[in-house]
């Protein structure tokens, strides 16, 4: 299942991945900068090299300091119902909280 059918957050900042938020790409990247970022993504884990994977996540804002700027806490990897999504995930219907199983 691609990344766009997983159930997002209505701000934006985390999908839905295996039953845990995992944080999108930062939206303020430029097509040029993401495309290319994507590009490096790839082509490290298809070659299996865990430092480069690390470094082209970061540059996409899906790890490191976190890209939005109001102070928000980082809830990456937790499960929805731990967070202040809870209610958001809790009127989620069936089909789509299992779109992010």
């Amino acid at each position: 299942m691609s990344r766009k059918d997983r159930p997002h957050t209505p701000d934006g900042r985390y999908l839905v991945s295996r039953g845990v938020l995992k944080r999108c790409t930062n939206p303020a990247l430029d097509d040029s900068a993401r495309r290319k970022a994507v590009k490096r993504l790839m082509q490290a884990r298809m070659a299996k090299d865990r430092e480069a994977v690390d470094a082209a996540k970061s540059t996409l804002g899906e790890t490191g300091p976190v890209w939005w700027s109001d102070g928000a806490p980082d809830y990456s990897d937790k499960t929805p119902d731990n967070t202040p999504y809870s209610e958001w995930w809790q009127s989620l219907s069936e089909a789509e909280r299992a779109a992010g199983d």
